[in-house]
């Protein structure tokens, strides 16, 4: 019986790729309408692919920064940017994700799952202060007290390590087999929760496929922001 919920952040609790969209416009205009949602996958992709290398302290996470939207374009043919344009990028995506909101289907779920008095709490990748400014500008504490939010960079640890599920079991008081986990990435959210005994439901508004190889092994896919409110009704 699932008891609690615990959220990922980007592309979950809100739209990632509008404030994508925005500083690319802006900073790499040749990049057409047709390519910008494979490009944002490309940008995570590669997020996620080299933040352990800011963790190990191999890259600076400036580098970092500037290389993942630099081999994001270069994937999908586009001419390399130099690094200085790459961090350009980066400061105008930051001030794009000041005036980020939440969702409005994601408001009326967190809306209802306070009222139902049901346990929330927040697991999200990426750095410390990047990842709390989200948080702040979301108004998460609103529903999610902050002695439930995990922040990768701040534990050592980050999904789909068990290790970080494992530490939210213990900060949270929540347990394996009564926990739901809501996220958009199959790789960390989906591969994460169920190596951890938790339940998983894909987020995947995006429509991405299957990786290569993998099996479909969360316990629901939701397809569409409309779709969540209700399906959560119905666990809860």
């Amino acid at each position: 019986m699932i008891e609690a919920i615990v959220f990922d952040v980007d592309d979950t609790i809100y739209d990632q790729q509008q404030p994508f969209k925005n500083a690319v416009n802006r900073v790499v205009p040749l990049v057409t309408e047709e390519d910008m949602n494979q490009l944002y996958i490309r940008f995570r992709y590669h997020s996620d692919e080299n933040f352990p290398k800011v963790m190990a302290r191999e890259w600076t996470l400036e580098y970092m920064r500037a290389q993942r939207i630099s081999q994001s374009l270069i994937d999908l043919d586009y001419p390399q940017i130099t690094e200085e344009d790459g961090l350009l990028f980066q400061k105008v995506y930051e001030d794009e994700l000041d005036n980020i909101c939440m969702h409005e289907e994601v408001k009326r779920t967190l809306d209802y799952l306070k009222e139902k008095n049901v346990p929330m709490g927040i697991i999200t990748n990426g750095p410390t202060d990047h990842q709390y400014k989200k948080v702040k500008q979301l108004r998460l504490e609103d529903w999610v007290s902050s002695d439930r939010v995990i922040i990768s960079q701040a534990t050592g640890f980050q999904k789909p390590e068990i290790e970080i599920f494992k530490l939210a079991e213990k900060t949270f008081g929540f347990t394996a087999e009564n926990t739901l986990y809501v996220g958009d990435s199959f790789e960390n959210d989906v591969v994460g929760s169920k190596k951890s005994d938790w339940h998983s439901l894909w987020f995947n508004h995006r429509e991405r496929a299957l990786p290569s190889g993998e099996q479909a092994i969360f316990d629901m896919e939701l397809t569409s922001f409309d779709q969540l409110l209700e399906t959560i009704q119905t666990i809860f």
